[in-house]
């Protein structure tokens, strides 16, 4: 009467993965390569963008609140003389609302990708040239009183450098990752045809208990 023996390992060596030779080799042993340098430039526009858009629309914005016109209205003695400092957001109450809006699109441009991001570019680049009109009204109206160009001039500047950015992105955009595509998780890749699901230490121990490692 033969003793009763045990399954034999050399049956399943096959079947218990290698450190080494099974390994599936990920995007992090590859190195880089064309594609992480394309993202990268991507994400590089993606920054310049939107930094043109935002530091557009907040000079837009801030030179619109500024006083572009002083008017002093002179009454007989002894009444003093009234001075009524009027700004861009007095004389064109339009301005700042667009620059405001043009903020918002230009924070929005870093949640969206696709045909949403370049129909958003499409809009601030019209809020810029928009801004920009408005600037060059203030630069050519005779308003009463003593006008200061500087600031409608830094209001069409700053609409110039919004609708740079927005052209940039309604090109540029569709192309370019959304707000942390870097930090979302890889999928894993697929196990290569005959790898074993179980790990080596669950295969082993299966043997030692005497079963089987490759039954499902």
């Amino acid at each position: 009467m033969s003793a009763a023996t045990g399954p034999d390992p050399g049956r399943y060596a096959d079947a218990v993965p290698t450190p080494g030779r099974d390994a599936v080799p990920t995007s992090a042993d590859s190195g880089p390569g064309p594609g992480r340098d394309a993202s990268a430039g991507g994400r590089r526009e993606l920054t310049y963008a939107t930094l043109l858009c935002l530091v557009g629309a907040a000079l837009a914005v801030w030179a619109a609140t500024r006083t572009w016109s002083v008017e002093v209205t002179v009454r007989p003695a002894p009444l003093p003389a009234v001075r009524a400092d009027r700004s861009g957001a007095a004389l064109l109450p339009w301005l700042p609302a667009l620059g405001v809006v043009a903020l918002a699109g230009a924070g929005a441009v870093l949640a969206t990708r696709g045909r949403l991001r370049r129909a958003l570019g499409a809009l601030i680049l019209l809020l810029g040239v928009a801004v920009t009109a408005g600037g060059g009204y203030g630069l050519t109206a005779a308003f009463d009183g003593e006008v200061s160009r500087q600031w409608p001039a830094s209001c069409l500047l700053g609409g110039v450098l919004t609708a740079v950015g927005g052209a940039w992105v309604g090109w540029r955009g569709q192309r370019w990752p959304a707000m942390g595509a870097r930090y979302e998780r890889p999928v894993a890749a697929p196990p290569r045809a005959g790898t074993p699901a179980r790990g080596a230490t669950d295969a082993w121990d299966a043997l030692d208990r005497g079963e089987d490692p490759t039954a499902t």
